[in-house]
């Protein structure tokens, strides 16, 4: 470190290389427990009989540690070095910004404790119990100072598009957060939501799915409209297009969620609205990806020998898909097949395995070195290796879940012509076991790739040093 005074600013890096490790060593945490229950739905046995290592309570803890610990500490790694260049100013707050790692470690670690033993709201995606939704609150209002703090403090008149985008995810989730999580406590650890019966629904899959909306497109976009250009050298395919496809995905997205409750007690004409701005949201999507992958214009060669540039443009093929497989089974009679049968499990992975993962990886691959004062990450071979073993992974895990799942629904729709089921439920469960398996090796595909990042990070990270990036003198529209 530069022990000389200097006037020099430097850009608070530190907060990043505190959350970018987070990323990679939470993410390598929750995909284990992640092929865990993976294995134990193709063999139950593997829970050995522990109540704290069953599938109800591991499934949980999976999900929080990806969404929240590998994905949130992506995010928060990715706004908090995109916010200072773009801006070309200083974090604001800096105590601030450090409160929010460890308060988010603390809730990572809290989520670890509490799960496995069985503490939960019940409520998909927000499981954790009222006393660490305070925690998360806290952290949350944090960063929100600290972001646009940085962002009302700017020396650039100009706010980036990808700036836009992490300011919605912030806000949003906030919003999200305190309204699905509003509960009544009956003990320590103990709660029951503030809402009943069908309006608890409601508002769970309103939260629900604006988690995949805003934490989980909206964030990311915000990564991806920084580092494709950056990885790739050119600038952003359309910049119109990128305002246009902002305001078009946050203004729908709020809209979508009743579409997991298709064939349910919620009004049909509420399951119409959420089925209709599904449908309308593959527009603002595609339009993204589209805008994402045309910035390689005049630059498809890099894609050959740049691993790096792979991930991040896969990830928005995966992005494509995605969007358009979701406003495809909200059509009620697609629904009417595919509802909670494994093509849902499918789905939701072929976004975060495929969109979040991928690009997530991507950017701290390409953070990682920058932070520790290195020119690339220690090796490109195992970046290359990690690539192909996490693309391989999906697609096989994807394609059994898709299979099975489209098998799954026909069997538990067929009828014999007197009216009986042609299926009984153990026949379509002795069905999928075959994709069960396929499935845990896809996983384990995946996690291995993890494994190779975690330990090019940890080499990369030990070989450099800890580098002071000065905030530059002279005003640009984008650093």
């Amino acid at each position: 470190m530069d022990s000389q005074k200097t006037m020099t600013a430097h850009y608070n890096d530190t907060v990043v290389r505190q959350f970018s490790i987070l990323a990679v060593v939470v993410g390598v945490v929750g995909m284990l427990v992640g092929v865990v229950i993976a294995a134990q739905l193709a063999w139950p046995e593997l829970n050995f009989g522990i109540p704290w290592l069953s599938y109800g309570r591991l499934r949980p803890l999976h999900t929080n540690a990806v969404i929240f610990g590998f994905g949130g500490s992506a995010l928060f790694a990715t706004s908090y070095y995109v916010v200072q260049r773009t801006c070309q100013v200083r974090l604001f707050a800096g105590p601030l910004a450090a409160f929010t790692f460890w308060g988010w470690v603390l809730v990572i670690a809290a989520a670890v404790v509490s799960l496995p033993m069985g503490y939960t709201s019940g409520k998909e995606y927000a499981e954790l119990e009222w006393p660490i939704d305070i925690l998360i609150t806290l952290v949350w209002v944090s960063y929100a100072i600290v972001f646009f703090g940085t962002v009302g403090t700017r020396k650039v008149k100009h706010i980036y598009v990808a700036n836009w985008f992490f300011g919605a995810f912030i806000l949003a989730v906030a919003l999200l957060h305190l309204v699905n999580s509003a509960a009544i406590p009956a003990g320590l650890m103990k709660s029951y939501s503030a809402y009943a019966g069908v309006q608890d629904a409601m508002v769970q899959w309103w939260y629900g799915h604006n988690a995949v909306g805003f934490f989980l497109t909206a964030g990311f976009l915000g990564m991806m409209y920084y580092f494709i250009p950056k990885q790739a050298g050119r600038p952003v395919y359309s910049y119109r297009l990128s305002i246009v496809h902002f305001w078009a995905l946050i203004f729908t997205y709020m809209w979508a969620g009743p579409h997991h409750l298709h064939y349910t007690a919620l009004p049909d004409w509420t399951q119409s609205v959420g089925m209709v701005f599904s449908l309308i949201l593959l527009a603002p999507s595609w339009g993204g990806m589209i805008n994402g992958i045309m910035t390689l214009s005049g630059a498809w060669h890099k894609l050959r020998d740049d691993p790096i540039l792979r991930f991040l443009i896969v990830s928005l093929s995966f992005y494509g898909m995605s969007t358009f497989e979701g406003p495809m089974m909200s059509i009620k009679t697609v629904n009417a097949l595919s509802h909670y049968t494994d093509w849902t499990v499918g789905h939701v992975h072929s976004g975060a395995l495929g969109w979040v993962g991928l690009i997530s990886m991507g950017s701290l691959y390409y953070l990682v070195p920058r932070l520790f004062g290195r020119d690339k990450m220690h090796s490109i071979k195992a970046i290359e290796l990690h690539f192909w073993m996490a693309t391989i992974g999906i697609v096989l895990y994807i394609a059994a879940m898709w299979i099975a799942g489209v098998m799954q629904g026909l069997m538990w729709r067929a009828i014999n012509p007197d009216g009986t089921l042609t299926y009984t439920f153990v026949e379509s469960v002795k069905a999928t076991y075959p994709f069960y398996v396929i499935r845990v090796a896809g996983g384990l595909l995946y996690l291995g790739g993890m494994l190779i990042m975690a330990w090019n990070v940890w080499m990369t990270a030990i070989s450099g040093r800890s580098v002071k990036v000065a905030i530059p003198a002279v005003n640009a529209a984008h650093a």
